[in-house]
């Protein structure tokens, strides 16, 4: 494989073909994205947050596969998963019919009110690395890092919507692999799709997944059908699981992450006073375990139901 170089993310090579680019804290990936060669054509999973990121996701999944991307798969609406489209324009750019349609509602408005704003982003900036200079925590360094590749990125950043849509189920076939796309409803967001490779028991799961890694439970997250999701996930006969952040899984973190909900989610539905939860002490190593608390806080509020 050529030497592969990115301050946004580290490639792993899953088997011969399938690779896993993993974000690096400070990088412009901010999740995690695929690139799959399916012989005849490649894909692309997911395009990370920036323009930047993209570009050497672009660059190195051509410099592996030695030919153009032919299709670019966006697993959700959000940022971190489809602000680097733009990079990859030229290539058939799919995702499920409800991921199209939140992005049309949610990323004009939002880009504008960040393009307005690049100056203030600018002054936050220098705000932090003015307390860096009195800290050596490396979280700040890696958050000054990353916000200054958001502004870098946004005064050319555009928003390109997905040309092709799918319902349920949509495969793309090749003459080494097959790719099987799939929505699997509400989940971490309004709607999850994932990526599927049969031949490798290989599944590329978006948001769906966190690995090691506190999920970001947001208001239209629906924690009881995720967690379902994973039980069904978790019986499938996989070798490898991508993560939409943290490292490369198996199926037994599909199992850990679905734990988590129902713990939450149990936790949710009772009196207790949030002040007074600490950490799990299995999810206590896990990354952003200030998470835990803040997602434990959105399921009281929303009151979620009891755990099926």
């Amino acid at each position: 494989m050529p030497e592969i170089n990115s301050k946004h993310f580290r490639l792993e090579k899953i088997q011969e073909g399938v690779y896993a680019a993993i974000a690096k804290d400070g990088g412009g990936a901010a999740a995690n994205a695929g690139i799959i060669d399916l012989g005849d054509k490649t894909i692309v999973f997911d395009t990370f947050n920036t323009q930047q990121a993209a570009g050497d996701l672009k660059e190195i999944a051509e410099r592996i596969t030695k030919q153009p991307v032919s299709w670019v798969v966006n697993s959700h609406w959000h940022g971190d998963h489809i602000r680097g489209n733009q990079i990859l324009k030229n290539s058939n750019i799919l995702a499920s019919e409800t991921t199209l349609q939140k992005m049309k509602e949610n990323h004009p408005k939002r880009i504008a009110k960040q393009k307005e704003d690049i100056s203030g982003l600018n002054h936050y900036i220098e705000s932090l690395l003015q307390q860096s200079k009195i800290s050596t925590d490396q979280k700040l360094e890696h958050n000054i890092n990353f916000l200054r590749e958001i502004a870098l990125s946004l005064p050319t950043l555009e928003l390109v919507l997905p040309q092709y849509t799918f319902k349920s189920e949509f495969t793309i076939y090749g003459t080494k692999r097959n790719a099987i796309i799939s929505s699997l409803g509400t989940g971490h967001s309004e709607c999850d799709s994932i990526l599927y490779l049969p031949e490798d028991k290989i599944i590329f799961m978006g948001d769906l997944l966190f690995v090691e890694t506190h999920p970001s439970i947001f208001p239209e997250s629906n924690p009881l059908e995720w967690a379902n999701t994973l039980n069904r996930m978790s019986k499938f006969d996989v070798k490898k699981v991508v993560p939409g952040h943290g490292p490369v899984g198996v199926t037994e973190d599909i199992t850990k992450l679905k734990d988590y909900l129902n713990e939450l989610i149990t936790l949710s539905n009772t009196d207790i006073n949030t002040e007074e939860i600490l950490v799990p002490r299995k999810y206590k190593e896990w990354v952003s375990s200030e998470l835990f608390i803040g997602n434990l806080r959105a399921l009281k509020k929303a009151k979620c139901n009891p755990v099926l």
